[in-house]
C-alpha cells in the first residue's frame, strides 16, 4: 500500500521545508519537492500541517509485568502513539525486575503481542549480576539501567559494585545519579521536623541539587576512568551542566537527558500541583530550569525524553513520604516542546533534533529518527493552529490523569504513522498492527 502526504510543512535535518512524503509499506520511498506527485493508494493533504520524524523516547516505565493497576504496556504504547511518540525504550524497575535475560525476553514478547509503538527495554544492574547483563545482545537492547541512587528492590548499585559494572559495561550505561547517603540524611531531618506532614514543596531540598551534582560527577568521574559509554538521565540542576560539553554526537563518551517536565515546571508549581508533579530527580528552582533550557540550546544536553512513569491518583494523594515520585507524560511531551518552541525558547528545529534525531544517532538506531528515504515511516503530522485542551476525557494513559490538565497546547497531533501504518488518526486509533523490536547498528 501507498500512501502520499502532500504538501506538508517538513521540520527535519535542521530545515523547515515545502514538500510531501510518499511511503511504501513501511519505508518512505520518496521526499518530493513541487507539484509533480505519484499516485498513490492513499492521500494525506496536509497542508497547513507540520510534517516531523516519530518521536523517540529513550526513558519510560510502562509498569508491566506486576504494577499493571498503574499503566500496561498496551495502554502506555497506545498514549504515546497518540503524542507522536513512535518509538520508546522501557525500564528495568518492574515487578519482576529485568535484571536477567530471561525476565528482559519476557519483555520483549509482551511487547510484540501488545506494543502499538516500537520498543526496546533496557536490563537493569544489581550489585551482583555483571555476569548477566553482560549476556544482553547490544545489537537488540538499548543499554544497561544502573540506578546510583532512588533504587527500587536490590537495584542500588554502589561501591565495588559500581566499578565493576563501569569497567566491565559492553554497551550504554544509563544512570540515575543522585547521592543516596544524602538524600536518606535529608529526608531523616525533615520527618525528625514535620513527621509525615513534609510539605511537597520541600521535596528538592530532600533530593537536593547537591545529591544530583555529588552522584552525576561520579558517574562522569567512573565513565573516564574506565572509558564507559555512559549517558546521564533527566538531569536537574544548573550545577550539574558544567559537567557535560558539545560534541559530535556519535563519538561522545559521557552524554545527556533532561525531561520535558523539568523544562516546564519549576518549584513554585508545587503550591498548585502538588504530589501531581513530585518526580525522582526532583523539579527544582526557576534558575535550575533557565539553565537547563540553556543548556539545551548551546548543544551540551543531546536528548529530551519524559520518564514516564505513571501512578494512580490515590497512591499519589498521599502524604510526603508515602505519595510516590513519578508521571505520566508520553501523550503530551511533544505538544509540550512545541508549545516551548512556539513561545521562542526552543526553535521547532532543535525540538525535533532533540527528540527524533539525536536519540536514533545516540543509540545508534537502524533506519530511524529522520525524514530520509529508505527510513521506516515513523511520521508524525501536527497541526499548529488548533488548540487542545488537556482534560480527563482526552487523555489515555490508564492512570487517567496528567500533570498538565487544564493547559491548553496550541498545537495538536492529527496523525502518527508508525513502520508505514497510520496508527493514530485525529481522535481514531487503528491497533491492528504491532511496533516492531528496535535494532542498534552497534
Amino acid at each position: 500500500m501507498k500512501t502520499l502526504i502532500k504538501n506538508a510543512t517538513i521540520i527535519n535535518e535542521h530545515q523547515i521545508l515545502k514538500g510531501s512524503v510518499l511511503i511504501s509499506n513501511n519505508l518512505i520511498e520518496k521526499i518530493l519537492f513541487g507539484n509533480d506527485l505519484p499516485e498513490a493508494d492513499r492521500l494525506i493533504n496536509a497542508e497547513g500541517l507540520f510534517l516531523l520524524p516519530g518521536v523517540i523516547d529513550d526513558q519510560v516505565h510502562f509498569r508491566e509485568p506486576g504494577l499493571t493497576h498503574k499503566g500496561e504496556i498496551a495502554t502506555e504504547a497506545r498514549a504515546a502513539v497518540a503524542g507522536g511518540i513512535t518509538s520508546y525504550m522501557e525500564m528495568p524497575n518492574t515487578q519482576p525486575q529485568s535484571t536477567n535475560i530471561e525476565n528482559l525476553e519476557q519483555k520483549y514478547q509482551r511487547a510484540a503481542e501488545v506494543s502499538m509503538a516500537n520498543y526496546s527495554f533496557y536490563i537493569g544492574a544489581t550489585n551482583h549480576n555483571i555476569a548477566e547483563v553482560l549476556k544482553a545482545d547490544p545489537r537488540k537492547v538499548c543499554g544497561i539501567k544502573c540506578f546510583m541512587g532512588s533504587s527500587t528492590g536490590n537495584m542500588l548499585v554502589e561501591g565495588k559494585g559500581l566499578e565493576t559494572l563501569f569497567r566491565e559495561a559492553h554497551m550504554l550505561v544509563a544512570t540515575h545519579c543522585e547521592e543516596e547517603a544524602m538524600i536518606k540524611n535529608n529526608m531523616a531531618s525533615y520527618r525528625e521536623k514535620y513527621g509525615e506532614l513534609v510539605p511537597i514543596e520541600l521535596h528538592p531540598n530532600i533530593r537536593s541539587a547537591e545529591a544530583c551534582y555529588a552522584s552525576s560527577s561520579k558517574a562522569v568521574e567512573l565513565a573516564h576512568r574506565f572509558n564507559t559509554r555512559l549517558h546521564i538521565l533527566h538531569l536537574t540542576t544548573a550545577a550539574e551542566m558544567e559537567l557535560f560539553t558539545k560534541g559530535d554526537l556519535t563519538n561522545k563518551q559521557v552524554t545527556a537527558e533532561i525531561c520535558v517536565h523539568h523544562l516546564w515546571f519549576d518549584d513554585r508549581d508545587y503550591l498548585t500541583h502538588g504530589n501531581r508533579i513530585k518526580w525522582n530527580p526532583a523539579i527544582k528552582s526557576q534558575k535550575d530550569k533557565e539553565a537547563l533550557r540553556e543548556a539545551v540550546n548551546s548543544g551540551k544536553i543531546d536528548v529530551l525524553a519524559t520518564d514516564h512513569a505513571p501512578h494512580t491518583l490515590d497512591e499519589k494523594n498521599n502524604t510526603y513520604f508515602k505519595s510516590p515520585s513519578g508521571g505520566p507524560l508520553v501523550q503530551h511531551s511533544l505538544p509540550a516542546m512545541l508549545e516551548l518552541a512556539r513561545k521562542g525558547i526552543f526553535t521547532y528545529e532543535k525540538v525535533v533534533e532533540m527528540m527524533c534525531h539525536n536519540p536514533a544517532r545516540m543509540f545508534h538506531i537502524e533506519g530511524r529518527g529522520y525524514i530520509r528515504e529508505g527510513y521506516k515511516a515513523d511520521l508524525v503530522l501536527v497541526d499548529p493552529a488548533k488548540e487542545t485542551l488537556v482534560s480527563t476525557e482526552n487523555i489515555y494513559y490508564k492512570c487517567g490523569w496528567s500533570p498538565f490538565e487544564g493547559t491548553v497546547f496550541s498545537h495538536s497531533i492529527t496523525h502518527t504513522f508508525v513502520n508505514g501504518h497510520l496508527a493514530y488518526s485525529n481522535g481514531v486509533f487503528d491497533e491492528t498492527c504491532r511496533g516492531e523490536r528496535l535494532q542498534f547498528n552497534r
